[in-house]
C-alpha cells in the first residue's frame, strides 16, 4: 500500500461509491430476470425464508398467531410459523416493504448496507487508523520536521490518506463475495455494518453508543458477544483508568491484579448497558412472540445436530452419530454422546475466541486486530461453517491491512492457501451434492484441511501484525 503511483492512478472515492452502487443495482435487477428464466435461483434461499417471516407477521390468521404475552393485544403473525426461520423478528419487521413496495426492497437494503459499510471504513481509516499506524520495523524513526518544512505537508499527508484508505474500502466494496451475498439477499450485511458502527464508537472512545450498539448486534445475532472481552481489555487499559500497583510477584498474584483492573467504574458501566440493551431488546421480542423467539433465535443453536456437509470437520462426526443414519437395533456407543454434545465445540471454540480477545486487546489502537482474530478463530472452529460466516471477519481486513508487515509475495500465498482450502473442499462438496455420489469422508478429510489452512493463514497474519509502541 506504499505504492504512491497506484495510489495516485486509482480511481477516486466518489468513482468507487458509484461503481459499487451501480453493480449492486445491476446485480438485483439481473436476479429478477435470471430467477424468472432459470430453475437454479440467483437468489439465496434465506431470501425466500426471510420474506415468507414477513407474510406470516403482516398477515396474521389461524394457527399463524404471535405467542407473547402480548399478542392478545397485538394483531400480528408468528414469523416462526416459516420453518427454517432462525432470527430476531426485527429482520422480518424490516423487511415489510418486500409486501408493500417491491419483492427485491430487502435486496437494495442489504446493498445498501455494503455502501454505508464501505463509507464508514473509509472514514475509520482517514480519521483514526491511518494517522495512527506504527512505521514498519525496517523503517528509522521519524523524526521531528525541520524548521524549513513545507507548511502544506500536512495537507499532503491527509491527501495520501484519503487516497489509501479508498484503496483499502475497495477491498470491500468490489469484492466479489461481499456484494455477490448481499445481491443475493443475505442479510449478512446489516449486522457487519452494526458491528462496524460498534467498532467506529469504541475507537473513537465513545463507549456508551458501543456498549448500546455492542447489545444491539448480539440481539442481531449472538456471536458478537465475543466483543465484549475484548471491550473490557481495552477500558481496563485506559490512561485515566489506570492505577499505580505493585509488580505481582507469583502468577497468581499476576492473575488477582488483572481481574482487579478489569473491574472499574467505566468497565462495570460497559458491561451493564450493554446487557441492559441486550436484555431489553429480547424481552421486548419475547412479549409479543414468547418461547418461539427464544428458541429459535437462540436456543437452537446451542443444541443445534446440522448433519448437512458444511465447512466445519464436525458435520461428518454428527452424521454418524445422527438419529436416524445408523442401523435399526444397532447399540449406541457412549461416544456418541461425546461427539453430538454441544460442549464438544463450543468449549474449545469459545476458550479461544474470547481468550484471544483478552491476549490481543492490548490498547485500543489494537481492537481492529483482536476482534478480526476473536471472529475468525469463531468461526473456524464452529460446528456449522458456510462461506457467509467468512464475511464475518474479512470485513475488518481493509482496517487491518495497514498495521501488516507483509510482502505481497507472503500476501498472495496466503490467499491462495485461504482459497485453496476451500477450492479443494468445494470440489468435493460438488460431487456429493449435485452427483450423487458418496464422498463424506474425503468430504470430513477436506474439512480437516480447511481448518488447518485457514488456521495457517490466521498465525501468519498474527506473526504480521505490528503493534503501536
Amino acid at each position: 500500500m506504499n505504492d504512491h503511483r497506484f495510489q495516485r492512478a486509482f480511481p477516486s472515492s466518489p468513482s468507487i461509491l458509484s461503481v459499487s452502487v451501480v453493480l449492486r443495482v445491476a446485480l438485483i435487477l439481473y436476479s429478477e430476470w435470471h430467477d424468472a428464466h432459470s430453475v437454479v435461483k440467483y437468489t439465496d434461499v434465506d431470501y425466500r425464508v426471510f420474506s415468507d417471516a414477513t407474510w406470516f407477521t403482516l398477515h396474521p390468521g389461524p394457527g399463524n398467531r404471535a405467542k407473547g404475552p402480548l399478542a392478545k393485544w397485538i394483531n400480528v403473525g408468528d414469523p416462526y410459523t416459516r420453518e427454517t426461520y432462525r432470527y430476531t423478528p426485527l429482520l422480518a419487521l424490516l423487511l415489510a416493504p418486500n409486501e408493500w413496495v417491491h419483492p427485491s426492497f430487502g435486496k437494495y437494503l442489504f446493498a445498501g448496507c455494503d455502501i454505508l459499510a464501505g463509507i464508514l471504513m473509509h472514514r475509520l481509516l482517514v480519521s483514526v487508523i491511518l494517522p495512527r499506524v506504527p512505521p514498519p520495523s525496517r523503517a528509522k524513526p521519524a523524526g521531528p520536521s525541520p524548521p524549513g518544512s513545507s507548511p502544506s505537508q500536512g495537507a499532503t499527508n491527509a491527501i495520501s490518506r484519503s487516497r489509501q484508505a479508498t484503496v483499502l474500502a475497495s477491498v470491500h466494496l468490489l469484492s466479489p463475495f461481499v456484494f455477490s451475498i448481499s445481491t443475493r439477499g443475505s442479510s449478512e450485511s446489516v449486522l457487519t455494518l452494526f458491528v462496524l458502527l460498534t467498532l467506529s464508537c469504541a475507537l473513537r472512545q465513545r463507549w456508551t453508543a458501543a456498549a448500546v450498539l455492542l447489545g444491539i448486534s448480539t440481539h442481531w445475532k449472538i456471536y458478537p458477544v465475543i466483543y465484549g472481552v475484548s471491550c473490557v481489555a481495552v477500558l481496563r487499559t485506559e490512561p485515566q483508568l489506570r492505577r499505580p500497583s505493585a509488580r505481582p510477584h507469583s502468577a497468581v498474584a499476576s492473575a488477582r491484579q488483572y481481574v482487579e483492573t478489569c473491574v472499574n467504574k467505566q468497565t462495570i458501566k460497559f458491561a451493564c448497558i450493554s446487557a441492559a440493551t441486550f436484555l431489553a431488546l429480547g424481552a421486548a421480542m419475547y412479549s409479543v412472540w414468547g418461547f418461539p423467539f427464544l428458541h429459535e433465535t437462540y436456543l437452537y443453536h446451542l443444541h443445534r445436530l446440522d448433519h448437512r456437509h458444511n465447512f466445519s470437520p464436525y458435520f461428518y462426526l454428527i452424521y454418524l452419530t445422527y438419529p436416524g443414519v445408523s442401523l435399526p437395533g444397532t447399540p449406541l456407543p457412549r461416544w456418541h454422546a461425546l461427539v453430538r454434545s454441544p460442549l464438544t465445540s463450543f468449549l474449545p471454540q469459545m476458550a479461544l475466541a474470547l481468550g484471544t480477545g483478552v491476549v490481543f486487546a492490548g490498547t485500543r489502537d489494537d481492537l481492529v486486530f483482536a476482534w478480526f482474530v476473536q471472529t475468525a478463530t469463531f468461526v473456524i472452529f464452529n460446528k456449522v461453517c458456510t462461506s457467509q460466516y467468512f464475511l464475518w471477519y474479512l470485513l475488518f481486513i481493509p482496517l487491518l491491512v495497514p498495521r501488516l508487515d507483509i510482502s505481497w509475495r507472503r500476501a498472495l500465498a496466503f490467499f491462495g492457501c485461504w482459497m485453496g482450502a476451500q477450492a479443494l473442499w468445494l470440489s468435493q462438496a460438488y460431487q456429493l451434492e449435485f452427483l450423487g455420489e458418496p464422498v463424506f469422508f474425503r468430504l470430513w478429510v477436506c474439512g480437516l484441511v480447511y481448518v488447518t489452512g485457514h488456521s495457517l493463514v490466521l498465525g501468519g497474519i498474527i506473526k504480521a501484525y505490528r503493534r503501536r509502541s
